[in-house]
């Protein structure tokens, strides 16, 4: 078995399930080889690598999650990975209705090797947060960087923190006391990896190390934590850094949406 076997097997065995932290009123539930997380910002199904169905019964286990949500009215992700049998499954889903966005690089590094002394630009600093007035100011920031409204993180970390306090850690980057980038760091309770998120940054202050401070601050708290591997599903913007701090290509991740506006179009 190669290393990227090894680090893949670690991210299927930890990462293909529940959510680790799930806020006050989203649940769980099981259809047969699926998870659906429900009350969430939108639904998701979590699968295995394999459902083990195919054919007619794998069409009926998509079609099902499209109509669960659709009598809510909620859209619901499907995160389908490069390495996910049968190999028609992306041929299915859109059958089905679910849209492909734009995939991102699935990544898996060994956090005793990331971890490392932040080393920040002059002026800026790290501080981890949990009041929700810091979720609010996270989330303003967010917007400023997509150009759209994100007020919803903010109302997600919020709910996430309250939920699981000793399951996340939320950090920012600030500078003159402006959140300049923000992200987050979740725990997997009795797994052996943690999964990286977040990491916008405000444009003036990109390429400058701040969001490779973020991941090395991150590192150095899942070790201390007894965590071996750290996750991140990385856009096109984040993993050359993430690839030259150590971490490994282990596959692609495509999130297929269905939307009632996709149903109504």
């Amino acid at each position: 078995m190669t290393d990227i076997d090894r680090l893949l097997a670690a991210y299927d065995e930890h990462m293909r399930g529940a959510p680790p932290v799930l806020p006050a009123g989203v649940r769980c539930e099981r259809d047969g080889p699926v998870l659906r997380v429900v009350g969430d910002v939108r639904g998701f199904v979590a699968a295995p690598r394999d459902t083990g169905l195919r054919g007619t019964a794998l069409d009926e286990l998509i079609v099902r999650q499209r109509d669960f949500y659709a009598a809510r009215g909620e859209p619901v992700e499907w995160k389908l990975h490069a390495h996910d049998v049968p190999e028609d499954l992306p041929r299915r889903l859109r059958a089905a209705g679910f849209v492909p966005d734009e995939p991102e690089t699935v990544l898996v590094g060994r956090a005793a090797e990331v971890a490392a002394p932040p080393v920040l630009p002059d002026g800026v600093v790290l501080r981890r947060v949990t009041r929700d007035a810091d979720m609010r100011r996270i989330a303003a920031m967010q917007s400023d960087v997509w150009g759209e409204d994100w007020s919803w993180i903010g109302d997600d970390l919020i709910a996430r923190v309250a939920a699981a306090p000793d399951d996340i850690v939320v950090m920012v980057a600030e500078a003159a006391g402006e959140v300049v980038c923000a992200a987050w760091l979740v725990y997997h309770p009795g797994g052996d990896i943690a999964s990286l998120w977040g990491g916008s940054t405000l444009a003036a202050w990109r390429r400058r190390g701040i969001y490779r401070a973020l991941v090395a601050a991150r590192a150095r708290l899942a070790v201390a934590r007894g965590v071996t591997y750290l996750q991140v599903d990385a856009s096109d913007d984040s993993a050359p850094v993430l690839r030259r701090l150590g971490f490994r290509a282990v596959t692609t991740s495509t999130p297929y949406v269905w939307s009632p506006r996709t149903m109504r179009a």
